[in-house]
């Protein structure tokens, strides 16, 4: 079985609708969705697919740069879960399956949309262990603007030689190679063989274990020693160059550092990546080392943007500031790829979620860690006024949690990056004691790492060390696409202001604390959304009334007394 723990997906789903009283009004919110037979076959977990667990992939790919095509096999090998005579895997239709054999037996199959069904002449029996081989070829899809879209990135670099890399979250690892394209479902470890070129370099997750030159042709073996997303599972080919460094945990244990850049960029990125010390300090203080030590941190330079690819982040930032030099303060200067991707090893990677629809899981805690970065290296103050530029990218068209059980990327927003990290922000302030939110981010993290985690799993967390209820908090916060909104009233008397207020939510008895007033003269309220209440605030004028919108993702409305 894999090394990760998994909550069978029963009791994830009757624990998603216990946790959130709405759940058929956010369903009702998908109702009208163009969901399609194909977005279900990726995204739900049938007998089919539930019926084996995956523990091991070796992929042997060869790469043709001149036909942009590829060709190659896949050993998957499982555990049988329950009895089955019929498995499911996925690779899409485009790319041509050859055969599939067990034990040099060809197996029969048929396809539909993306799925691929498999037949077993026998009963596979629960306890058993199996290892087929999908032998495959074809042109795999391209992507029109990685990394927002899937697909191989077939490019050049400025010298106008060959470089090419992939990129698929989202869309799926079933594009470009076979294999149980689920969330829920990681290997415990991967080989990744990867034949190009000779005048090219290949380089994937993990650490190198062996290249075999040929005349014509290179071999390039990676292996992979923690379990990852299939998603996650990448190829980077091009005139690389590769560096070395190290990084010093605070327990003095040292982590290999790698980067892959094209040859021509090597002094810039040595300076640059300097840059990659002081983020994997941050991460340690606030959550723990680095999760994949001895595969080692790696970045690997892109023609695209970048990608949170396990081990071998894909980095294409072309060393600006910023987001290609912009989207962070201008008195910042730092590198949104390096932070941002490297969060995505403990959010995404390692912590990740089982379905689709909880990606808050891996991009909200991930963008969160921006800010905390800037906390760590700047002041709370210039964190705040970094999170401010969030509110920016908020939408509020659709919940931050999604559909269920399809495989659905067509998002209408960013809400579940920008509003998903003000949503912890506000968890932050509402708590209202740093000490014991420091204590929830850094103990969640560590007592989940290397799992798969549901929301409830971080509202009962909250729960247990907070002493109180957040249950209807994060129900509209993730469940319902506005935020609440603090309706208040105020009337001046005698240089006093007596201020009355309610939430107006979706969620009956949303009760989070929140602070109003300004300056010296700040107080913690907590507005229920039933009857008005009502408090004194001293020597403060109607015009100085605020309310903390720099620390609580709230709408507010202020009514006629």
């Amino acid at each position: 079985m894999s090394t990760r723990f998994y909550l069978p997906f029963t009791l994830f789903l009757s624990g998603f609708a216990l946790m959130f009283s709405s759940l058929q009004a956010q369903t009702d919110f998908y109702k009208n969705y163009p969901f399609t037979r194909a977005d279900t076959l990726r995204g739900a977990l049938r007998p089919e697919r539930t019926c084996y667990d995956v523990h091991y992939y070796a992929l042997d790919l060869r790469v043709d740069p001149r036909k942009e095509a590829i060709r190659g096999a896949v050993d998957m090998s499982y555990s049988v879960v329950e009895d089955f005579e019929r498995l499911q895997i996925d690779l899409f239709k485009n790319m041509k399956v050859d055969r599939i054999l067990l034990d040099d037996k060809e197996l029969s199959y048929t396809r539909e949309e993306n799925a691929v069904f498999i037949q077993f002449p026998e009963t596979q029996v629960k306890g058993e262990n199996g290892t087929i081989r999908i032998q495959y070829h074809g042109q795999p899809t391209v992507a029109a603007n990685a990394p927002w879209d899937g697909g191989f990135v077939w490019s050049e670099d400025r010298r106008g030689r060959k470089w090419i890399a992939v990129a698929c979250e989202g869309t799926g690892a079933s594009l470009w190679w076979p294999n149980k394209d689920h969330l829920s479902d990681e290997p415990d470890s991967m080989l990744i063989s990867l034949t190009v070129p000779s005048n090219l370099m290949a380089v994937a997750n993990g650490n190198l274990r062996e290249v075999d030159e040929g005349e014509k042709t290179t071999r390039y073996d990676w292996f992979v020693s923690y379990p990852i997303d299939n998603y996650n599972v990448t190829l980077n080919i091009g005139h690389y160059t590769h560096f070395s460094d190290e990084y010093y945990a605070a327990d003095g244990d040292t982590l290999a550092l790698d980067y892959y850049v094209i040859d021509y960029n090597e002094e810039r990125a040595r300076k640059h990546f300097e840059q990659t010390k002081e983020v994997l300090a941050c991460y340690e203080h606030y959550m723990d080392k680095y999760p994949f030590w001895e595969d080692g941190f790696a970045m690997v330079e892109t023609p695209y943007l970048g990608m949170e690819h396990q081990s071998a982040i894909a980095y294409g930032n072309k060393y600006m500031r910023g987001y290609l030099g912009g989207m962070i303060p201008r008195d910042m200067n730092w590198d949104y790829i390096i932070v941002h991707e490297t969060g995505h090893e403990y959010y995404g990677n390692s912590i990740g979620c089982y379905d689709m629809a909880e990606m808050w899981i891996q991009e909200s805690f991930t963008t969160y860690l921006e800010a905390l970065y800037v906390e760590y290296t700047m002041s709370y103050d210039d964190a705040n006024r970094y999170m401010a530029k969030h509110r920016l990218y908020i939408s509020n068209q659709e919940p931050i949690i999604g559909p269920k059980d399809v495989n659905w990327d067509h998002w209408d927003g960013s809400d579940h990056y920008f509003k998903g990290a003000w949503v912890l922000h506000t968890l932050r302030h509402a708590i209202g004691d740093d000490d014991k939110w420091w204590e929830i981010f850094k103990g969640f993290y560590r007592e989940n790492a290397m799992s798969l985690v549901t929301s409830q799993d971080f509202v009962r967390y909250v729960n247990e060390h907070t002493g109180k209820e957040w249950e209807a908090f994060f129900e509209q916060y993730l469940m319902h696409p506005q935020p609440p909104t603090l309706e208040y009233q105020v009337d001046e008397n005698e240089g006093n202001l007596t201020v009355r207020y309610r939430w107006a939510a979706d969620v009956p008895g949303f009760d989070m604390p929140v602070i109003i007033g300004n300056g010296d003269k700040e107080m913690v309220v907590t507005p229920n959304t039933g009857d008005w209440q009502e408090t004194l605030l001293f020597n403060t004028e109607a015009k100085d009334f605020e309310v903390a919108v720099d620390r609580f993702l709230v709408k507010t409305k202020r009514r006629r007394s």
